[in-house]
């Protein structure tokens, strides 16, 4: 600060900033962002799966469904093309994966192969569809089921 002692020669106001209060407040912005910030963000250190598209290789022995909403919110299940109830996919689902396994040769055999179901949900499907008929193959039996989806346009396959 500038201080002067006898008169002015010139009377004319002072026009300069005072830019105290300004460096004050940003000083103190700065210390509340440099302590909250980390506070705000603590995740717990996971290593995130690398993103590939990998084509889906259909076998006959596999399960095709379609999962969506009905008109009035109800979940519509599809086997294929035919329409399916709770009850019914799980029948369908059990029946299926023990003629495969006798195919095989019993659920002793070496190298025995089980079929996967792949499901297609509709992106307006509320989850609760979907999770059901994922619930009901794992409680048939089926070991693996995937989604069916399809890349965002321009998508670059890649492998690492």
């Amino acid at each position: 600060m500038a201080m002067s002692a006898g008169p002015a020669e010139d009377d004319s106001p002072m026009s300069d900033i005072n830019t105290t209060p300004l460096v004050d407040v940003m000083l103190v912005l700065l210390i509340i962002f440099l302590i909250t910030v980390p506070v705000v963000i603590q995740t717990v250190p996971v290593t995130l799966p690398k993103v590939v598209f990998e084509p889906t290789t259909t076998k006959p022995e596999n399960v095709a469904l379609s999962v969506r909403a009905g008109s009035k919110g109800e979940c519509e299940v599809y086997w294929g093309q035919t329409k399916v109830g709770a009850q019914e996919l799980l029948d369908r689902a059990v029946v299926k994966l023990k003629r495969e396994i006798d195919r095989q040769g019993g659920p002793t055999a070496p190298g025995l192969e089980l079929p996967e179901a792949h499901i297609r949900g509709d992106v307006n499907t509320p989850y609760r569809c979907i999770g059901g008929a994922i619930y009901t193959m794992q409680r048939a039996g089926f070991a693996r089921v995937g989604f069916i989806s399809e890349p965002p346009a321009g998508f670059v396959t890649q492998r690492f």
